[in-house]
């Protein structure tokens, strides 16, 4: 029986075991169909939850309920004149530090806020605690999250504002942090740094910054290069023709004559434009030194006592020669005033202070630029 069987087996035509194969594998295909439909939708959801976050969020999903007030966090950036004082100020400062150190970026964010209203309102409760605060709110500058980042470049603009100086010694990690920022890809970002690097050369007496930015003018970076060199030049015509020259106008030039050179073409209008600044002042000074030299000199007390001379003298030959020699001495100023205001003298005086101080090829290029911008003044 059992040859039987198996003869009849074999008799099968193949299209009927096919088909008998088929008709199993159809019992089992709807399972692995439902499987897909499942995945396919588990990726729409994740999809559907990504898509819904802020974009400042990165791909963290975010709860649809928490959508509205993640949003308004990070939309809100309130301008310093709007914002309002704070209701307890002695609970708001023993929270300050652990608010700024938390983990969860929504309360860094309303807690920088904080540390803006206390520098605008209370600038003197927060004095004790400066340090650790600016430690934190550069911390905050290297945050993945754009919002961090942006309302951390708002509070530092508001310490400029209110502190002036007194951050001086712990602007290092700020600045380099501002700079870098201030040429990222980020517009939001970039416009924000850049209005606190003003408000920090506008609050920061240019006495102490230019120590500061001076570094930054060769890092290795050419952009933060170029926001160092576009910072400097703003900060030196703060100094006044006086504080440039007790600074070092020697000095100044040589660093602008250094960033002629760079790459970047911010680097080299930053460079040009204080280096027409400088000779404006080293004009100015060039006019009022004779003056103030000649109004020491012993030999000029000695002129203005011929006078005295010529009275207690009875001859008539001293009274002549003295008479002459004032006649002379009169006669000469006019011609000592004329050269100290004749502009060709003034230009030949300029170069022989840049070729002095500069090497041949700086001194050149400083030359060109001076020059080029002196014709353009005349024309």
């Amino acid at each position: 029986m059992s040859k039987t069987t198996l003869k009849d087996l074999n008799t099968i035509p193949a299209t009927e075991r096919k088909s008998e194969c088929s008709g199993k594998a159809c019992l089992t295909k709807p399972t692995v169909d439902n499987a897909n439909e499942n995945v396919e939708e588990c990726e729409k959801k994740r999809n559907g939850s990504s898509l819904v976050s802020p974009h400042v969020n990165g791909n963290q999903a975010v709860p649809a309920d928490a959508v509205v007030e993640t949003a308004t966090v990070e939309v809100e950036y309130t301008e310093s004149e709007n914002l309002n004082d704070v209701e307890d100020i002695d609970t708001c400062l023993k929270t300050l530090l652990a608010g700024l150190n938390s983990k969860d970026w929504v309360l860094v964010c309303d807690t920088l806020n904080n540390v803006r209203r206390l520098s605008i309102f209370h600038k003197e409760a927060m004095l004790d605690i400066l340090g650790d605060v600016i430690t934190h709110i550069a911390k905050a500058l290297k945050s993945p999250r754009s919002a961090v980042i942006k309302t951390a470049i708002m509070t530092s603009a508001d310490i400029f504002c209110a502190y002036n100086d007194l951050i001086i010694d712990s602007l290092d990690p700020l600045l380099v942090q501002l700079l870098l920022k201030s040429s990222q890809d980020k517009r939001f970002v970039c416009e924000a740094a850049e209005r606190a690097l003003i408000l920090m050369t506008t609050w920061i007496s240019p006495i102490s910054l230019l120590p500061k930015l001076q570094p930054y003018l060769k890092h290795k970076h050419p952009r933060i290069r170029a926001k160092a060199s576009m910072c400097f030049s703003r900060s030196v015509p703060r100094l006044g023709a006086e504080g440039i020259k007790t600074y070092g106008i020697d000095k100044l030039i040589q660093v602008a004559a250094s960033q002629l050179s760079d790459q970047l073409p911010e680097s080299r209008e930053a460079a040009r434009t204080l280096l027409l600044e400088l000779q404006n002042v080293y004009e100015k000074f060039h006019d009022l030194i004779p003056a103030a030299t000649l109004s020491e000199d012993p030999e000029a007390k000695t002129v203005s006592e011929v006078p005295e001379t010529k009275t207690v003298s009875e001859d008539p030959k001293t009274e002549t020669a003295s008479e002459d020699t004032e006649t002379k001495t009169v006669s000469e100023d006019p011609k000592a005033e004329t050269t100290s205001e004749d502009p060709k003298t003034k230009t030949e005086s300029w170069e022989n202070f840049c070729q002095s101080k500069l090497s041949p090829l700086s001194a050149q290029a400083v030359l060109r630029v001076t020059s080029i911008a002196r014709e353009g003044l005349v024309s």
